[in-house]
């Protein structure tokens, strides 16, 4: 069992609330998966910032000081890629004026033992062990503004209670799923992912449908597309949430075992594995409420 929350604000009024109302979303779930959670907050002032890319890494503690990192770093790239280095709760966030893939190869050789946890121009990924509304606490999500937010709260059941072990999964630009069940033959499909040279971090099975559908996405998939396609080869019982820059999507299962509702005003679109998780958000009074139909993929943009 764990707990999923989400949220896209349509309504650009909205987003300096983003952190108050997954917060507020995110602590009605602690019950559902009480020994890790996860965030990850899309356009977050003082995350992220335009025309830049942004890692999360694993834990505050890198082994070297901000200092020392950001000078490694700045030392790998262009004079003016401006590389800038801050921990937030249990996360370091390294950032510069540079694509994605140069900024990995540099902190990976500044910090060979990191662990990328999220990357892109518009998403900060934050992970942790421990009660999750301390998690959120610990690294300031109620104060947090942006467009989307994502959380989930983990109860382990097929592998390690670790940080690394927590979700979101986000193994490419911007892109993150969070998963609640299980996905059955999730060693097969890794073992092709493999042969078709995908690299992976963990033995989570979630981290095989997150490097799914980064796949499918490289191969020019819609989200929707991406999504159809786990379908037809990831079996198992699950409620998907999956973001990217600018786009959130659902799907459950065929047999749609595991919970999820789902709230939709002109202002946002919320999902939570519980219904008292939307209950405080505005205007749900006269928000559009509904369970997700079972194998079928809802899309939303902002």
């Amino acid at each position: 069992m764990c707990g999923i929350a989400a949220l896209q604000l349509r309504n650009p009024s909205l987003h300096p609330r983003m952190g108050s109302l997954l917060s507020s979303m995110l602590c009605q779930i602690v019950d559902r998966g009480p020994d890790s959670a996860g965030l990850a907050v899309y356009n977050t002032p003082g995350l992220v910032s335009p025309g830049t890319s942004t890692l999360s890494l694993l834990g505050r503690d890198q082994g070297m000081t901000t200092a020392d990192i950001t000078s490694g770093v700045a030392a790998l790239l262009p004079s003016d890629a401006a590389a800038a280095v801050q921990v937030v709760g249990d996360t370091t966030l390294v950032s510069a004026a540079v694509g994605t893939d140069l900024l990995v190869k540099a902190v990976t050789e500044t910090l060979p033992a990191a662990t990328v946890i999220g990357r892109g121009e518009h998403v900060a990924v934050m992970k942790s062990v421990g009660h999750p509304m301390e998690i959120a606490a610990d690294h300031g999500l109620e104060a947090m503004a942006g467009s989307q937010g994502l959380s989930h709260t983990r109860m382990a059941t097929e592998s390690a209670v670790t940080a690394g072990g927590s979700h979101p999964f986000s193994v490419a630009d911007d892109l993150c799923l969070v998963h609640n069940g299980s996905f059955s033959n999730h060693a097969s499909v890794r073992r092709e992912l493999k042969r078709e040279g995908v690299v992976f971090d963990s033995e989570n099975d979630t981290e095989v449908g997150a490097r799914y559908v980064a796949s499918r996405l490289q191969q020019g998939d819609t989200l929707e597309e991406a999504l159809v396609n786990l379908g037809k080869v990831l079996d198992g019982f699950y409620t998907l949430v999956v973001t990217t820059a600018d786009s959130m999507a659902v799907v459950r299962d065929p047999i749609a075992c595991k919970p999820a509702i789902i709230a939709e005003t002109d202002d946002y679109v919320a999902m939570a594995s519980e219904y008292r998780a939307l209950a405080a958000l505005p205007g749900i009074d006269n928000a559009r409420i509904f369970e997700p139909e079972p194998g079928k993929v809802y899309t939303w943009s902002l």
